[in-house]
């Protein structure tokens, strides 16, 4: 399929499993820069919209509520990619500041950040284009040469979540994280203890499932 039917379909797939604020957040983010993004950039360069996610939440320093315009998982490595448009962002002081702060914030945390201008875009898409092949090419080898073939999406979107939460995660909490059901989560933990790669962690006497835990090496190629 081109283009237009991937598209829709990544961004039918995403609406479907939010709802309220995040739904809203999605319906407002992709708007025509984020759009323009996924077609002038994100298609040429990697032909499909595996592990991308659109209106990516996360918390800042406060605690509070944001979406980057874009989260791409790539193994263990997630790198945000946001569209500055210089109407919404270089003339309010406030907004430039807070934008700034929340990249600074996100390295922190292990993300890595690329600021792209929507002009750029619309005016000189190869030149985005060259640059980011060059940058994601580590990334991109890997994508292309089949790795993330071994498990099922997710099960590897739930041994990464592991490693990002010490190895140990709860199905309600990572449920919210991966935007899955949290029935859908416990089944894939069961379908990962079976084969080996985690370990169920049961709560008191009840002997009742709480937790998995991620048991593979944290360079594991089936992370990526």
């Amino acid at each position: 399929m081109g283009f237009e039917a991937e598209h829709e379909i990544w961004l039918q797939e995403h609406m479907k499993r939010r709802t309220g604020e995040r739904l809203d957040a999605l319906r407002r983010g992709h708007g025509y820069g984020n759009r323009l993004f996924v077609e002038r950039i994100w298609w040429p360069l990697v032909g499909h919209f595996d592990g991308l996610h659109p209106e990516y939440e996360v918390k800042d320093w406060r605690g509070r509520s944001y979406y980057a315009d874009f989260m791409w998982e790539v193994g263990t490595v997630r790198i945000v990619f946001e569209i500055m448009d210089y109407g919404s962002h270089g003339t309010d002081r406030t907004k430039y500041r807070m934008d700034l702060n929340r990249g600074l914030f996100l390295q922190s945390q292990g993300f890595l950040i690329y600021y792209i201008a929507l002009d750029e875009i619309k005016e000189s898409p190869s030149f985005i284009l060259s640059s980011l092949r060059s940058i994601l090419a580590p990334y991109l080898s890997v994508v292309e040469g089949g790795a993330l073939r071994a498990f099922s999406k997710i099960e590897r979107d739930l041994m990464r979540a592991a490693v990002r939460h010490d190895r140990v995660i709860r199905p309600t909490e990572v449920a919210r994280e991966l935007e899955l059901h949290p029935m859908t989560v416990i089944k894939y933990c069961r379908i990962l203890t079976a084969k080996g790669k985690f370990r169920a962690i049961a709560k008191g006497s009840s002997g009742r499932i709480t937790s998995y835990e991620y048991v593979g090496s944290l360079l594991s190629p089936d992370l990526v």
